[in-house]
């Protein structure tokens, strides 16, 4: 009974990490398909929410950079 008590938890808190984590931003398969490191979309190198001009066009473009040219 006490290995529930300590394991439920354990276990809850797992699958909600597993749920949070596979519901990420950018894939590696996104890299791979535009050839671009990570932080040519995202503000953040390592990923997020927050948007550079070219993820947003990404995004908004069905997950194609085709057609998006960099502001200098």
């Amino acid at each position: 009974m006490k290995f529930l008590k300590l394991a439920l938890p354990m276990v809850a808190f797992g699958t909600l990490m597993l749920v949070h984590t596979s519901s990420s931003f950018a894939k590696p398969e996104d890299t791979k398909a535009t050839k671009k490191a990570c932080s040519f979309c995202h503000v953040n190198a390592k990923g997020g929410k927050d948007l550079t001009d070219a993820g947003k066009y990404y995004k908004e473009h069905g997950k194609s950079l085709e057609g998006f040219t960099p502001k200098n």
